[in-house]
């Protein structure tokens, strides 16, 4: 099975395409809907440059309803078993043990988990058992319910707490029997936060990195930054057109060393990576001589 360290890059962070097979993901909903449009747009990100493929079948967006199981089982396998003959390193985008399980068994290396274990008490074992890579995000309740729980009062805020409590899960990966080289952490942007609380993160990651493993950021696209691009009337701009805000922020979070990047426009996210690797090699590396 695949570790992070098996796709840690030297020139920049593993870029992580999403696959939404949902008629109701915020970003794309309904747009790759059936197995074989997924399949396709799946194909275009690897060409586009994607490093993984991450396949959802369960909107987390907020207020959405979860699907049935057998519903989620019908939308992510077949998408998984196919671009994973293809070659692809795919991760399977689930809150749910039997939807990793059976994901892993189509041929997905990695499961991410945005509620890193807490939603399905048998997602750290059945992890454990297949020796997958995991992806444990900062999560606090479902969608539907979520962001009545973006409070963070207590000393250090958002940056500590999001630290504190994916220590917290480490430990129960650990304890689960994860091997530490299996674990990648992500502080959950969108996910029971404000858009100031992801601001904070996106600006105090270095605590979170000193936890000691590898660290995916989700930015791409997101309602913080359709906020942040806001028109004179105060509406938010739409979700395809906060392409140019994400990938500023993919080479902000770059030049932090981030791990990976979770992004829907792998091409945009690339293109940027790859200025920014050009830029570094014309940087001087003393000061000149007076």
């Amino acid at each position: 099975m695949i570790r992070p360290a098996d796709l840690t890059r030297t020139d920049r962070p593993v870029l992580m395409g999403v696959v939404n097979v949902t008629p109701d993901s915020f970003s794309d909903g309904g747009r790759w809907a059936t197995p074989d449009a997924a399949i396709s747009h799946g194909r275009e990100l690897l060409v586009a440059g994607a490093d993984i493929l991450d396949v959802g079948g369960e909107s987390t967006r907020p207020g959405a309803t979860r699907p049935l199981v057998e519903e989620e089982l019908a939308r992510v396998v077949p998408v998984i078993m196919a671009l994973a003959a293809d070659g692809a390193t795919v991760s399977v985008d689930t809150m749910r043990s039997e939807v990793a399980r059976a994901a892993i068994e189509a041929g997905a290396a990695i499961v991410n988990d945005v509620s890193g274990g807490l939603a399905d008490a048998d997602m750290l074992p059945v992890v454990a058992a297949t020796g997958a890579a995991y992806v444990a995000m900062h999560w606090r309740a479902h969608s539907d319910t979520m962001q009545q729980h973006a409070t963070y009062d207590g000393p250090g805020g958002v940056v500590a707490a999001v630290r504190d409590e994916l220590a917290e899960r480490v430990d129960a990966m650990l304890a689960a029997g994860i091997e530490r080289d299996r674990i990648v952490l992500d502080p959950g942007l969108g996910f029971a936060k404000t858009a100031e609380h992801n601001w904070t993160l996106l600006r105090g990651l270095e605590p979170i990195a000193r936890l000691g493993y590898p660290v995916l950021v989700g930015a791409s696209r997101k309602s913080f930054l359709g906020s942040l691009l806001a028109g004179p009337d105060g509406v938010a701009r739409g979700v395809e057109d906060r392409e140019h805000a994400s990938s500023a922020l993919h080479v902000l979070l770059a030049q932090q060393g981030v791990w990976g990047l979770r992004t829907h426009d792998v091409r945009a996210a690339h293109d940027a990576l790859r200025a920014l690797a050009r830029w570094n090699r014309t940087q001087p590396t003393t000061e000149p001589t007076p």
